[in-house]
């Protein structure tokens, strides 16, 4: 499994400071694990729009798989030493690290966090690829045509579950607040269609972590100039359910 055959099944992939050839040379093992686990991806439309706090049930089951792989949560700790005496030390709490002879890759899952997660995940990496703690960086999050398609993926779920009016939703847990009732029902259209509009914005909008704002840090040099392999999981991963 490689690359290659992620973006052949939709998913973006953006690569800097050679890492796809460091992860292909160095970690083959580790780059055919994770590779085999993003194309077993399959979330059901319903886990879009239920609700719930904590972790997505996505991000459980993708770590579940890694982790059983051998990607560990790790805390790493770098310390600075001067004359045998300790004068300062950084901790880093990296969810995913897979180890081999030649190194660590690091891995964070950012499905539906607030966007500047991501400068915390590239900076981290910079600083522990700086002091030889890790040789490559991974940032997995929603790509491009999963965030373009979510207002019509939920709109479907809408359409396809009856949901007409705010006490179709109840059965899956959400419950609109005064704000999103209020714009729903002053817009024009199909209430599966407003409804799926407003909950897109604010469940999955703009500020949160998706392909576009992970690019626009790689494109400003976040993280540099730690090795970086980035992946964005497509809108084909999503299927109906229920």
């Amino acid at each position: 499994m490689t690359l290659a055959d992620l973006q052949a099944a939709g998913f973006d992939i953006a690569t800097r400071d050679h890492a796809q050839a460091i992860m292909v040379r160095d970690f083959p093992e580790a780059l055919s694990e994770l590779c085999g686990a993003l194309t077993a991806v399959a979330i059901p439309d319903m886990e879009l729009v239920r609700g719930g706090g904590g972790e997505s049930p996505l991000t459980q089951r993708l770590r579940r798989t890694l982790s059983a792989a051998g990607w560990h949560k790790r805390t790493i700790v770098v310390r600075k030493i001067v004359d045998d005496e300790e004068t300062a030390a950084m901790t880093h709490e990296i969810d995913h690290v897979r180890s081999s002879g030649p190194g660590s890759v690091a891995l964070e899952i950012e499905w539906n966090n607030k966007d500047p997660f991501y400068d915390r995940d590239l900076e981290n990496f910079q600083r522990l690829h700086h002091d030889g703690a890790i040789s490559v960086g991974v940032i997995v999050t929603r790509g491009r045509s999963l965030q373009d398609g979510l207002r019509g993926i939920v709109a479907a779920f809408a359409q396809r579950h009856g949901i007409r009016s705010f006490a179709d939703l109840e059965p899956f847990d959400v419950t609109p607040t005064a704000r999103q009732r209020r714009m729903v029902e002053q817009a024009e259209g199909p209430f599966a269609e407003t409804w799926a509009k407003v909950f897109v914005g604010d469940k999955f909008g703009q500020a949160t972590t998706h392909w576009a704002k992970l690019e626009q840090r790689l494109q400003r040099g976040v993280g540099n100039p730690c090795p970086l392999l980035l992946v964005g999981i497509p809108a084909e991963s999503i299927h109906p359910a229920g």
